[in-house]
């Protein structure tokens, strides 16, 4: 399956694992694609870089970069240092290279999107990796714990949440959007969020006022991918259908066109099916896990479903809607 010459612009947000799954997928369907990823991670060499130098931090878009690096021998070795870490008794420790990469870059340029955009060339990469915002944020959640609400800050902290999170907020609440972000969102043919951490990865682009109202305002058709089972403290106990819901709940105005879900994830399809459809989507049913059992998509799986959901196929024999 190789990219189409009149591939569609495609934008995929998120952050982390999750947007690297829906990377590997897209790369085999539009040579026009662009990575907004979050940049409000306060753990590990993220973090340490964050607090130190008061940069955006760089993990999260150093894994976006390598999901798209080229599949040749510079790009795969390229791709390799990217993801190295230091293992050492001294300040090294845990500090992947690429993250030392980025930010010497950013440095040097004074420029973060062109720090980027030079990371990108030395890869080969295929498409573009965008920062959701310009500035570094904070992500706050009010939790219920033994009755109480219990306030957790940091995206480290929310994402193993002591209780059911209530309430997300962001820090500051009406940071700038990326202007190169925006611009792409409001081009682009399809908007995909998800899979991924919900609250810390994807809930977290609708926080930032003129990123969400760039997706709320693009003509672009919107695309939502669930994740293969919950989150242990950020999502533990919810399924698919409350995924969809608490989407809704932090953006009641966002049409979305396709929820594509796997069906060994799912509990209650004729739920989900209604909870898509109070959003305007038509829920894709696929296989998109891997073959062995474990919890992560297929890359070719996934493909295969994104491509059915932009040419409008969703029956289980290819009819169209």
């Amino acid at each position: 399956m190789g990219p189409r010459s009149t591939s569609p612009a495609v934008v995929a947000l998120g952050g982390g694992h999750g947007l690297s799954a829906s990377l590997a997928a897209l790369r085999l369907l539009s040579e026009r694609l662009t990575a907004v990823v979050t940049v409000a991670d306060d753990g590990g060499s993220s973090g340490r870089l964050r607090t130190e130098l008061g940069v955006l931090p760089p993990g999260d878009l150093r894994m976006a970069l390598s999901a798209l690096c080229d599949d040749s021998e510079w790009g795969r070795t390229w791709s390799d240092l990217l993801q190295h870490r230091f293992r050492s008794d001294g300040e090294l420790d845990h500090h992947a290279v690429g993250n030392l990469i980025i930010v010497a870059l950013w440095q040097i340029l004074g420029d973060t999107v062109g720090g980027l955009d030079w990371v990108g060339r030395l890869l080969g990469v295929h498409g573009r990796v965008l920062p959701m915002s310009s500035v570094p944020l904070a992500i706050e959640a009010d939790c219920r714990v033994d009755g109480d609400l219990v306030t957790v800050r940091g995206q480290s902290q929310v994402a193993k949440a002591p209780g059911p999170i209530e309430e997300l907020r962001m820090e500051p609440p009406d940071a700038a959007a990326c202007e190169e972000t925006i611009a792409a969102i409001r081009e682009a043919d399809w908007v995909v969020l998800g899979p991924g951490s919900w609250y810390t990865s994807v809930i977290t682009h609708l926080l930032v006022p003129d990123l969400a109202a760039a997706l709320h305002e693009t003509s672009a058709r919107r695309c939502v991918t669930l994740n293969l089972e919950p989150e242990v403290g950020e999502t533990d106990g919810l399924g698919p259908t409350e995924h969809l819901e608490l989407l809704h709940r932090y953006a009641p105005d966002l049409r979305i066109d396709a929820v594509v879900a796997d069906p060994s994830a799912v509990d209650d399809t004729d739920r989900l099916a209604l909870a898509a459809d109070r959003m305007g989507a038509r829920l894709l049913l696929r296989q998109v896990s891997r073959g062995d059992g474990s919890p992560r998509h297929d890359p070719l799986r996934l493909a295969t479903a994104y491509q059915d959901a932009f040419d409008g196929f969703w029956g289980d024999v290819g009819t169209r809607a």
